[in-house]
């Protein structure tokens, strides 16, 4: 069994002529032992609520992966495999979520899958907690993963190892494919680690070092670690396997040639020879085909979850219905009437709140009536403002429903992806909006997965003030609209705010990113009809008589422009106001309503406090952009705005400029 997922690693690489053979020939026993003995999954039904989730977080190694699942049953034929790395097939170089049946994340960013899986298994817990009953655990899964020293050397791991550690999350099993090689070569010169004390300081039961190529001692480790989980202190597993990198390669074994370059077609003949292994590229014989098949196995788990689902709903049929509701992802029933609750209470809203503040305004609102919503913050709660009212937080061995995930922005947002994957639960979570850049890969995974993950950043630019350039974003909203598949909200005021926490939530697509004010912000909109304006992601504000020019701005420039065109009004000029809130959402619209706000011929004046460059898609080239180009100065706000030039004198000015040209 473990030679035959050898040879179609070694076969696949090297009809591509690309790829990494020497993990899928060191982790095979490793994958036998786990697949065979303890996965309970299902072929025909890849995404069976109760499966187990193996996560190959050392995603270069993906031919272990795709022989695994052509082997035991999926929908991934042999010709996919013959076809790997290749144009439209279904074997990316890396695994791909969505992309093939029984891939449960994207890997290839070392350590995001382990940070994925940590999601999973507290998404696992989460959702046991607050539906399982004794005699009904129809959430009762454990997470797998298989990852090496890459995974283990990037900082991600640290902190998703710290956070699962300290949490129990003890249906979390890691196999850590110990062969002291990477692309350089040898380790030991930049790698010594005590691994064991490190994941065991992180409060970490491990296992090992074992035998990775001994079956019968890796399964015996996996049954180890299960029987310790069920334990009242369980914790997460990490079992040490020694393996030798390209096991069973008589040319490269062990050695870092083999880590990321097909072995070749003489040297695949000697490895055939070496390991008794007489058929041809990709033959796999009937038997070994039948020893991997899983598929009778996956229909007795599913029938008998599907029974225990029935009893269930029986049992308890508004718990029931909750779950499978929440499971497919489906938005409660009342939802447009939370909506239109949600409009009002911020159309309403007397004050002049920061959108921060609007925004857990919002989730007063929200977290009570969507009881998916699952938030937490990075050590930052009360300056997020992602908690709400009568969200319980989560503790080692209590349910709630918003998470201090401590210091680590990576981490967090690689677990929020993990959650999201799992299903059943919506994940939120903030930080300062600096700060993104330490999560942003994890951002992009997001989008890359298209998953359903809301990312809140607040002190969105230099009107936070004294904390000054280090902390004051500049780059950053500019920087993560060049994300593909991102949505970025960058709110006026309470209603507009409300409007993207909506948006954010329906978006099954997509991660969104909810960009915030630390300052208050003058209220715009009183009309919660408006809302179907704002969620276009850019709408007409206000209009002086017959416009001459338009002015675009976003956030807590929006109130500026307002004033802009007051001041223009003035001396009888007309002028449009336009907030442009999510940008993507606005780009995304048909050309005739974009003309609509934006007419052709009309010189347009772009304002937002961040990097310029972006908005002259919007302007073009006769327009003119107000935005800051340069790193901030700890000062208050409204002087850090008049220092550099968030003025109204040099709006009226610049589009008096422009009028004149």
């Amino acid at each position: 069994m473990a030679n035959a997922l050898r040879f179609l690693a070694v076969d696949a690489t090297n009809a591509a002529n690309s790829g990494h053979p020497g993990a899928p020939l060191g982790m095979a026993e490793m994958a036998v032992a786990l697949w065979r003995d303890h996965l309970r999954v299902a072929p025909q039904a890849p995404t069976w609520p109760n499966r187990d989730r193996f996560v190959l977080s050392n995603g270069h190694a993906s031919m272990l992966i795709y022989a695994l699942l052509h082997l035991t049953g999926f929908d991934l034929p042999l010709d996919e495999l013959k076809r790997f790395r290749q144009l439209g097939s279904k074997t990316a170089g890396h695994p791909e979520y969505g992309h093939t049946p029984g891939v449960e994340t994207t890997t290839g960013p070392l350590g995001q899958g382990f940070a994925n899986a940590v999601g999973m298994a507290l998404a696992e817990k989460l959702l046991a907690a607050e539906f399982n009953t004794p005699e009904h655990p129809l959430i009762d899964h454990f997470t797998y993963v298989f990852l090496g020293d890459g995974c283990l050397m990037e900082g991600i791991s640290h902190e998703a190892a710290s956070l699962a550690g300290t949490l129990r999350l003890s249906k979390l099993i890691c196999l850590y494919d110990d062969n002291g090689i990477s692309i350089d070569g040898a380790v030991s010169d930049w790698f010594s680690d005590d691994t064991a004390q490190r994941f065991a300081a992180y409060h970490w039961n491990v296992i090992g070092p074992i035998d990775g190529h001994d079956v019968a001692a890796v399964s015996a480790a996996i049954a180890q670690a299960k029987a310790q989980a069920a334990t009242p202190d369980g914790k997460p597993t990490l079992i040490i396997c020694r393996t030798t990198i390209g096991k069973g390669s008589p040319v490269k074994e062990g050695t870092c040639d083999i880590h990321g370059a097909p072995i070749g077609t003489e040297a695949a003949a000697k490895m055939r020879e070496a390991l008794g292994w007489p058929y041809a590229p990709f033959e796999i014989p009937e038997a070994i085909y039948a020893a991997w098949d899983k598929r009778a196995q996956g229909e007795t788990l599913v029938a008998e979850w599907e029974a225990q689902l029935a009893a269930y709903c029986a049992a308890y049929p508004e718990k029931g219905s909750e779950l499978k509701r929440r499971l497919a992802g489906e938005l409660p029933a009342d939802w447009k009437d939370i909506k239109a609750r949600l409009f009002a209470a911020a159309a309403a809203d007397e004050g002049n709140p920061a959108t921060r503040k609007a925004s857990q305004n919002a989730l007063n609102v929200l977290g009570p009536a969507v009881p998916e919503l699952f938030g937490g913050s990075a050590d930052l709660t009360h300056s997020n403002l992602t908690d709400f009212k009568g969200a319980t937080p989560v503790r080692r061995d209590q349910f709630g429903r918003h998470l201090s995930y401590g210091v680590r922005e990576f981490a967090m947002a690689a677990i929020m992806n993990g959650i999201a994957l799992h299903k059943g639960l919506i994940p939120y979570g903030g930080t300062f909006l600096v700060f993104s850049d330490y999560a942003r890969n994890a951002i992009r995974m997001a989008a890359l997965m298209q998953q359903r993950v809301v990312h809140v950043l607040t002190h969105d630019s230099i009107g936070l003030g004294e904390d000054g350039p280090t902390h004051q974003p500049v780059e950053h909203i500019p920087s993560l609209r060049l994300i593909p598949n991102l949505d970025v909200w960058r709110p006026a005021d309470a209603l507009e705010t409300a409007v993207a926490w909506t948006a954010a939530i329906e978006r099954a697509d997509g991660p969104t990113a909810l960009v915030l004010s630390r300052q208050n912000l003058p209220k715009i909109h009183t009309d919660p009809g408006k809302a179907s304006e704002i969620a276009c992601g850019g709408y007409v504000v206000a209009e002086h008589g017959t416009p001459q020019i338009v002015f675009i701005a976003t956030g807590s420039e929006v109130s500026l422009a307002l004033q802009a065109a007051e001041r223009l009004a003035e001396m009888m000029v007309g002028s449009r106001v336009v907030s442009i809130p999510c940008v993507e959402r606005f780009a995304a619209q048909p050309e005739h309503y974009r003309a609509s706000i934006l007419p052709e011929g009309l010189p347009k004046v772009a304002i937002e406090a961040a990097h310029p460059d972006l908005w002259y898609r919007w302007v073009g080239a006769n327009g003119a952009v107000i935005g800051i180009d340069r790193f901030g100065e700890s000062a208050p706000a409204n002087e850090l705005f008049a220092h550099f030039g968030f003025t109204v004198e040099r709006v009226v000015a610049t589009a008096q400029a422009l009028l004149g040209r």
